[in-house]
């Protein structure tokens, strides 16, 4: 049996931590959190993407973006009511991009060993969206989005069970 001692200190504690957790609440913090409110920027606005081609993933026709990649990036952004800005460029400009803020994601070949992760936000890898074949493909995003990595992991994931084409 712990000692009242023990037993007060452990009351204390989870009063505190109740108390905090009411504080944060109060203040309107969600967690996970956007620190620059990307996910509800992007709700019912545009979602930023760059484009790196990527055989198989990514094409290019004329200036437009196509393949399982996009398709995935138009049903995420169907899902947030939201309208797709395409920026084309290297992944090298894109990280650059994503670092400055003038992205909100960036897709292409990039895998889970991906040399940009100590600069971009990285989803885990996924291998078996529709059209990836197995190489544990990952998205980028700006460091720190939390709320919206979660947003679009678990819309990949749904994706992912489905076993179908997202798609415009």
């Amino acid at each position: 049996m712990p000692s009242p001692r023990t037993l007060l200190r452990a009351v204390a504690t989870c009063a505190v931590a109740t108390v905090a957790a009411l504080a944060l609440a109060g203040c309107g913090i969600r967690i996970p959190t956007d620190p620059n409110g990307t996910l509800d920027r992007i709700t019912g606005g545009q979602l930023r993407v760059g484009a790196s081609p990527s055989d198989g993933m990514v094409a290019l026709d004329d200036g437009a973006v196509s393949g399982p990649l996009p398709d995935l990036v138009g049903a995420f952004a169907d899902s947030r009511d939201a309208t797709v800005v395409w920026t084309v460029g290297s992944e090298e400009d894109l990280v650059d991009d994503l670092e400055n803020g003038a992205l909100d994601l960036a897709i292409g070949g990039m895998s889970d060993d991906t040399p940009w992760a100590d600069r971009v936000s990285v989803t885990r890898g996924f291998d078996d969206l529709p059209g990836v074949d197995g190489d544990g493909v990952v998205f980028l995003l700006p460091m720190g989005e939390n709320g919206m990595q979660a947003a679009l992991e678990t819309f990949l994931d749904e994706q992912s069970r489905a076993g179908s084409g997202a798609g415009r």
